[in-house]
């Protein structure tokens, strides 16, 4: 990375950064959107409902995973900056191991934990046998996806994300294509999808290893001295990533249990199908942000304060944009996406009436992700994980158990845009206390 570049052509390298990562993070979640199609056209509606009932157990991972990514991450990238290349290489060894041996370790504890799970939802007989055949699978395929992501963080950081969009494609590719013949060609039914999702990212694996092993210049697979320090620093800068995740998870199973026992499978099936368009609205900004964090680590490395802070802003105005683009889109379209993953016209019905409420968060959570993302990446975990607290556990669980209860359905759609519109408010605040600090340093 160039400094002066950075300065003289901030929009550009936030766009060159940024770009290649959104087309990477939009591609992984049409893998989710794509299993959604083959779920519901080929399985029913129990099918999409027992894998968003699960989802809890892939923020779990994406709590331990993303926590080491982001965390080593921020380190190396700010060790970058300071011309520390040896120490730079040495995080990114460790990270990449630490996440390895952390989700494998997730994947025992879940294999030991999925039947226990389904009799306390209290999920029917056809929704349980969806979720234990589908992950059964899956949690051999999610610590591949981990270390994926986690890699694919290095690659950006490493200036070459162009790259890892390839990978991405391919990776995408190879599912769909995959998808389609497990499910309708062999007929192998919701079991099709998880295998056709291992295989690919094991594909994307097998890619990024050759990578780092041939063609990286700066990150490398060598031998590295293990270090606490790191590994605590890793940990706290990550810490919001964490807490954010882990609240997904515990507010995605708290989620579940309330609609089913709201409405049924019915509106599980529904709240999963909206869910995809957050999914992808949620890819995006994170895309954003990850093409953003390093040069922000970079810059704030650098001691260039100001310049830290101006790539931020720019950041929020293109997420801000990409909120209303989609939410004019989805307003337009809410019929015909329904249709296009179920065939219930109950289901369908309650889908267009979510979209119609559920959208208007992306007014809100682009932004304060990407607040969240800034203060990581200037090794501000305490104000990250206030953010991520706010969004993903504390506000979010108020809303879920207290809306519903008073609007049915209605106000399962209305927890999204009132836990992101209160969260905003809390964002401004930290960034404005976190700017005094800065001009009372620098005097």
């Amino acid at each position: 990375m160039n400094l002066e570049i950075i300065k003289s052509k901030t929009v550009q390298m936030i766009l060159q950064f940024s770009i290649p990562s959104i087309i990477a993070m939009v591609l992984t979640s049409l893998i989710t959107i794509v299993d959604g199609f083959f779920i519901g056209n080929y399985v029913g509606e129990e099918g999409i409902a027992a894998v968003n009932i699960g989802l809890p157990i892939l923020y779990v991972y994406l709590a331990i995973g993303i926590m080491i990514g982001v965390g080593g991450i921020a380190i190396a990238g700010m060790s970058l900056g300071a011309q520390d290349i040896k120490k730079s290489n040495d995080v990114f060894n460790q990270t990449v191991i630490s996440v390895v041996i952390l989700s494998v370790i997730i994947s025992l504890l879940a294999y030991m934990f999925l039947r226990p799970i389904v009799s306390f939802i209290g999920m029917d007989r056809q929704v349980a046998n969806c979720f234990n055949n589908y992950y059964s699978f899956m949690i051999m395929a999610y610590p591949i996806m981990i270390l994926n992501a986690t890699l694919g963080m290095f690659i950006r950081g490493e200036g070459k994300p162009q790259f890892f969009m390839m990978i991405s494609i391919l990776t995408v590719v190879c599912n769909i294509l995959l998808d389609y013949l497990f499910i309708q060609q062999l007929g192998f039914g919701i079991k099709g999808i998880a295998f056709a999702s291992l295989i690919s990212l094991l594909i994307g694996a097998f890619s990024m290893i050759v990578f780092f092993t041939r063609k990286s210049s700066i990150y490398k697979f060598k031998k590295f001295k293990f270090s606490k320090s790191v590994l605590r620093n890793t940990v706290l800068n990550g810490s919001s990533e964490f807490i954010g995740q882990m609240s997904m998870s515990i507010s995605m199973f708290a989620y579940n249990w309330v609609i089913i026992k709201t409405v049924g499978v019915s509106g599980v099936a529904a709240f999963t199908v909206v869910g995809y368009v957050a999914y992808l609205f949620s890819m995006i900004i994170i895309g954003f942000g990850q093409g953003a964090s390093p040069l922000i680590s970079f810059s704030y490395g650098a001691k260039e304060i100001e310049l830290s802070k101006s790539i931020r802003k720019k950041t929020n105005i293109f997420v801000f944009i990409s909120g209303v683009i989609f939410i004019v889109f989805m307003l337009t379209f809410s019929g015909w996406y329904s249709s296009i993953f179920v065939k219930s016209e109950s289901v369908k019905i309650l889908i267009n009436k979510g979209i119609q409420i559920f959208v208007l968060s992306f007014l809100f959570s682009g932004i304060n992700t990407i607040t969240s993302f800034y203060f990581t990446s200037i090794g501000k975990a305490k104000e990250s994980a206030i953010i991520s607290l706010s969004r993903g556990l504390v506000v979010l669980l108020i809303c879920i158990f207290t809306l519903p209860s008073l609007l049915g359905m209605l106000g399962v759609w209305l927890v999204a845009p009132v836990t992101e519109a209160f969260t905003i408010v809390l964002s401004f605040i930290l960034i404005r206390q976190n700017n005094n600090f800065c001009r009372v340093n620098a005097q």
